[in-house]
């Protein structure tokens, strides 16, 4: 991904450099080559920086045919004297990268929603698989557990309830009073952090599902917000050798409703963390990884009339998120 957009952005530079160049020509205006380099080199960094530009969606065939439609204008000045209305070759560069801006990070919205129901599904099969699977052994446990106390097993018995609780917990903690779209991402990143080693702590004063949010609006905002934390925690555990912890709280407070995600984290970089929220395409994870979680929260967020501030201080990373309480 950082390789095809550096090709991107250096390709821009030298289309850009050759369109400006015959534009002003045709104005009998001539710029020294040097002066057209560094006017255009800061804009083109400029757009680097505030542009998210996924260019995989898009695919291969139709990068690769706006490449060829754009070099056959420029044959046209090579092949054409000096004129005014070349402008208009100028303008159509301009408007058709525009289009490619808008219709890559259209189909990456409509991919990442695609991906974002098939997870969805996927945590809703999975955790209707476990409701389902403790409800049938319930039964077992308790006449195993009635075995015990009848033969004053008392130690036994328990041991055994206080692995069935454990087991328990991990269900309700996610399930309780939840609509199935929330319960099913807060059990999967549940499990997922446990997997990994991870402490996490669901301090719910009430259901997520409280929130003014639909379906896809809560799982985006949850999803986005639990992912980020586990990947954190993970690099942090890797790095540092011991445990992380991730706390999720929820409460109502003065007509507005609070969600805070707090994680441990590794050291970030202040121009990554000032951007973090502020603009597109910065992330703290390794990869070709895009900074579209951070997107996707923050249009949640304000499309609800809701307000997000975070802060980075002593290994520790909080996202504080607030909500107008109107339905």
């Amino acid at each position: 991904m950082k390789h095809q957009n550096l090709l991107y952005w250096t390709y821009m530079a030298l289309f850009s450099f050759i369109h400006l160049h015959f534009f002003l020509e045709g104005f009998s205006l001539e710029l020294h080559y040097a002066v057209l380099i560094l006017v255009i080199l800061p804009v083109i960094y400029y757009l680097h920086l505030i542009i998210l530009l996924p260019l995989s969606p898009l695919g291969g065939r139709w990068n690769f045919s706006l490449f060829v439609l754009q070099s056959i204008m420029i044959a046209v000045y090579f092949g054409a004297s000096p004129a005014p209305e070349h402008g208009v070759l100028f303008l159509l560069f301009i408007g058709l990268e525009f289009l490619r801006i808008a219709v890559s990070r259209r189909m990456s919205g409509l991919t990442q929603s695609i991906r974002q129901l098939e997870d969805e599904q996927q945590q809703l099969n999975d955790t209707f698989k476990v409701v389902r699977s403790e409800r049938h052994d319930f039964l077992k446990h308790i006449s195993a557990i009635h075995f015990m106390l009848e033969h004053d097993e008392i130690t036994e018995a328990k041991n055994y309830l206080n692995d069935l609780v454990d087991g328990y917990e991990e269900t309700n903690l996610s399930i309780r009073g939840e609509r199935g779209s929330a319960a099913g991402i807060l059990h999967d990143m549940y499990r997922r952090g446990r997997r990994s080693g991870i402490e996490m702590v669901y301090d719910l004063d009430m259901p997520l599902s409280t929130l003014p949010l639909s379906d896809k609006d809560l799982v985006t905002l949850l999803g986005n917000l639990l992912s980020n934390s586990l990947e954190a925690c993970e690099e942090f555990q890797k790095h540092k050798g011991k445990q992380a912890e991730i706390s999720l709280q929820f409460y109502k407070r003065s007509g507005l409703y609070m969600l805070i995600c707090k994680n441990d984290s590794l050291e970030i970089p202040p121009h990554i963390v000032d951007k973090l929220y502020a603009s597109f395409g910065h992330t703290t994870k390794t990869g070709s990884h895009e900074g579209l979680g951070t997107m996707m929260i923050d249009d949640v967020v304000k499309r609800h009339g809701g307000y997000l501030d975070f802060i980075h201080k002593n290994e520790t990373f909080m996202v504080k998120i607030k909500f107008p309480a109107v339905h």
